[in-house]
């Protein structure tokens, strides 16, 4: 009997985490985008946007009457989602685009086509990523991390600047992640030759999308072109398709997991939102701005990042 008694918590372990867990992902999941801005005649970007958080985003920019590229690597199933948001919408400019950011190629090709094709680019959302992979390499060589993660939305980015610019005031808005704390520039390592882990590989990427977003700021005070990172939560999505330890956790505790319509508050925050100009360059989280590590505050290392990227893409320093 007393065993019994002594067991009983257990037991009732899995119902009471049955009964609490809407609770508690409620208060995890805080940060909703209550902006009711709408954008007829703004043309947004979301790379990324056939899956996730950027098939999310790109359905409540296209809600708000934008102009919407979804940029994606499967432009099959980018196609399926684009006939989707305009079944949801009723907007009929949600338009697919070929962009892998695992080969430079294909991201100039893009822009130039992009280029070619607007007048106009208000919001460029880099949401797109890669988390966890096995040691490989992208078609020009770089690590598959860094290489996806912030080089390509580097160039991308980079690329598309201009226009940005002639457009302002314009946004863009970088995710990264809580994970950032655990990443570090290791500039003798930056493409994992010396040594690798896949899980720390996500952290250094992710701590480049914040340096990234700090430089590109500064350079960019008085254009009219405000920059701003994200950490969109913990959320389910394919990013963890890597992972097995990771999938199983996510199954384990999918209760407390945002959705990806969730995840994605921050990110469309960040672009709507009137009023954020001021706090261009900053770290934003549950839609409201977040401390980063002191890895993340580092100029000097964000200013060697930004030459260094630019020597690996073959672009201009300055």
């Amino acid at each position: 009997m007393v065993g019994l008694l002594l067991l009983l918590p257990l037991l009732l372990l899995p119902f009471v985490l049955y009964v609490a867990a809407p609770q508690i992902r409620r208060m995890l999941t805080t940060g909703v985008c209550t902006s009711t801005v709408q954008l007829p005649g703004k043309v947004a970007i979301v790379t990324g946007a056939n899956t996730g958080i950027g098939k999310e985003t790109a359905k409540e920019l296209a809600q708000r009457g934008a102009r919407v590229y979804l940029a994606c690597r499967d432009v099959q199933k980018g196609e399926l989602v684009a006939k989707e948001i305009k079944g949801l919408t009723g907007n009929q400019q949600v338009l697919v685009r070929k962009l892998d950011l695992a080969d430079t190629k294909s991201i100039r090709a893009f822009a130039k086509d992009f280029l070619a094709e607007e007048k106009h680019l208000h919001i460029l959302i880099n949401n797109a990523g890669v988390m966890m992979c096995p040691y490989s390499k992208t078609a020009d060589g770089f690590e598959m991390h860094i290489g996806v993660n912030h080089l390509g939305h580097f160039l991308l980015t980079h690329l598309l600047l201009e226009k940005l610019q002639e457009s302002a005031p314009s946004r863009v808005v970088n995710l990264s992640s809580l994970a950032h704390y655990l990443g570090r520039i290791h500039f003798h390592n930056l493409q994992g030759e010396k040594f690798y882990s896949a899980g720390l590989a996500y952290c250094h990427s992710k701590l480049a999308n914040i340096l990234f977003t700090r430089e590109l700021h500064r350079r960019l005070k008085g254009s009219g072109v405000t920059v701003y990172s994200v950490h969109p939560g913990t959320v389910k999505s394919e990013l963890i398709r890597h992972s097995t330890v990771m999938s199983l956790m996510w199954w384990l505790f999918s209760f407390f997991i945002k959705t990806p319509q969730q995840g994605a508050q921050t990110s469309l925050y960040c672009a709507v939102t009137e009023g954020l100009e001021s706090l261009s360059g900053k770290h934003f989280s549950d839609c409201q701005v977040a401390w980063v590590s002191s890895q993340a505050r580092n100029e000097t290392v964000a200013r060697r990042l930004w030459d260094v990227s630019c020597d690996l893409l073959g672009l201009p320093v300055d």
